[in-house]
């Protein structure tokens, strides 16, 4: 799939919109009511549909399973932020970084301002283009019989998609690339969702693969090349 989300946020920004992400979860709404849900992710492209994984929410934190990769799935955090990829089978987890455009679009957003988060998923996501991302609201739009916030979102590196929020769950119903593609939630259930389901399991390691290569630069696997001194001749 094609990156949309490409961004450059200061650490300050960063946690500001982590402190934001969070609070905008206390709203007073009972949590199976508003901050507990579970959704289908339908991708339409050319008339074509497809399914695009499934997703729990429980109070600010996301859990994202795609056909693409079985037994295996994404916790992302946007209190914190965070976002990791988990194999359970394998006893590891590791940063899901941009493995997934699906763990920076679809996090809890600010109704009046959704592009401050996607903006600090993004940058956690280590994509750093330069500029702040700007988000323009176009009206609103129903959509399985819920009234949400049409935004049209624009990104440093020049970007644009358009996103539906759902004010009461403070969530995006659906997004559409640049390239006419949208992603929809669908079959949405609103029921308490358990703590466990988004929580890594106790027995995993974090998976480093910047520590890995270390690793091999050390060993008689990896081989510099010479550097050219001039001195050589031919």
């Amino acid at each position: 799939m094609t990156n949309i989300l490409d961004v450059a946020l200061s650490p300050a920004k960063l946690w500001l919109c982590a402190l934001m992400c969070a609070g905008v979860l206390v709203g007073g709404l009972s949590p199976a009511k508003a901050g507990e849900f579970s959704a289908d992710l339908v991708m339409r492209r050319d008339n074509a549909a497809t399914q695009a994984g499934r997703l729990w929410v429980r109070d600010g934190r996301v859990r994202i399973e795609t056909p693409e990769l079985p037994n295996a799935f994404f916790l992302v955090d946007a209190s914190k932020p965070s976002a990791y990829f988990v194999r359970p089978a394998m006893h590891v987890y590791m940063d899901a970084r941009q493995s997934s455009r699906l763990t920076r679009l679809f996090v809890p957003v600010d109704p009046d301002d959704p592009c401050r988060c996607w903006q600090a998923m993004a940058q956690l996501a280590g994509i750093a283009v330069q500029g702040d991302w700007r988000c323009e609201r176009m009206g609103t739009e129903t959509i399985g019989g819920r009234t949400t916030v049409v935004f049209r979102a624009s990104s440093g590196s020049d970007q644009n998609y358009l996103g539906w929020i759902d004010p009461e769950r403070k969530f995006p119903l659906r997004i559409k690339t640049e390239e006419g593609a949208t992603i929809t939630l669908e079959n949405i259930r609103d029921e308490v969702q358990p703590a466990s389901s988004f929580e890594l399991p106790p027995d995993l390691r974090k998976f480093n693969p910047e520590g890995l290569i270390e690793q091999i630069k050390q060993s008689d696997v990896w081989v510099n090349e010479p550097k050219n001194d001039g001195s050589s001749r031919p």
